[in-house]
């Protein structure tokens, strides 16, 4: 036990935790991931197309450290996966509709950066839960510091950057859809497309096979939706045509009218 206080182990442990100070630097950026997603060329690389992309300075952007800033965001949110770049980009030239295009982006941004899921889903959900709205700065602050005395961050983040850490939150939330408000945050009412709801089955499912226990996964806590709220959501998916739900017994089976993501994004604009 003592050796975990040495400094230098200290700094490993830290190193590894789950919650980075990244959100500071990028909020949703959903027009730059626009703008990203309609330049991309799908039979290039994707270091090929960030060059491209950083050489014809198509976000338009002064500096050139916040072009790599929002670049290297970009990658980690919807460049590790080639279905999902393809699959996005889909999207984009298919003209999906910006809102429902939105819950899509934070899906993705939200499984890229820990401290982002989380604090939806340790911290605005158990509000939404008990029929609460607003949001107390203060409270969602000392959650984030106490998540710093527990080591969960990379650094020992004093007050002022978990301030700072806060407003990017709670800011890139709001611009996502989750919250509401310019300077008094409210959780905003659940506005889930049905579209964008069967996408992320589909992501889902490819992760978890059973449709029993895909009804079940934290993930939706990241739209607020309780296990009933799931199961109105795919019956209603279902009837849309978006997919196969059935149920019988304990016996439940889910399908899709595609084989890949990128097959799927297309049926979906399509629509």
């Amino acid at each position: 036990m003592a050796d975990r206080k040495q400094p230098g182990n200290e700094n490993r442990l830290r190193h590894s935790a789950p919650y980075s100070s990244k959100i500071i630097k990028a909020g949703a950026l959903i027009g730059d991931t626009k703008t990203l997603l309609s330049h991309w060329d799908v039979d290039a690389s994707v270091d090929e197309n960030i060059r491209r992309l950083r050489l014809d300075n198509v976000f338009g952007k002064a500096s050139r450290s916040r072009v790599e800033d929002i670049l290297a965001i970009f990658r980690q949110r919807y460049l590790t996966k080639e279905s999902v770049t393809k699959a996005l980009v889909t999207l984009v030239r298919g003209k999906f509709p910006a809102a429902a295009l939105g819950r899509l982006l934070y899906f993705h941004s939200a499984h890229a950066d820990r401290l982002l899921h989380d604090a939806v889903t340790q911290i605005l959900f158990p509000l939404h839960s008990k029929g609460l709205v607003d949001i107390n700065v203060p409270d969602f602050q000392r959650s984030l510091a106490k998540w710093v005395e527990e080591g969960k961050t990379t650094g020992h983040w004093s007050e002022p950057t978990i301030t700072r850490i806060s407003q990017g939150l709670l800011s890139a939330l709001r611009d996502f859809g989750v919250l509401r408000g310019a300077v008094n945050k409210k959780i905003a009412p659940t506005y889930f497309p049905i579209e964008s709801f069967a996408y992320v089955v589909f992501c889902l499912k490819q992760r978890q096979p059973s449709g029993a226990k895909l009804i079940e996964l934290p993930d939706w806590k990241l739209f607020l939706l309780t296990k009933g709220e799931v199961e109105r959501h795919l019956f209603e998916a279902h009837q849309s045509g978006l997919l196969e739900y059935h149920v019988a017994g304990s016996v439940t089976r889910l399908t899709f009218p595609a084989e890949t993501l990128e097959e799927y994004a297309d049926v979906l604009t399509q629509r």
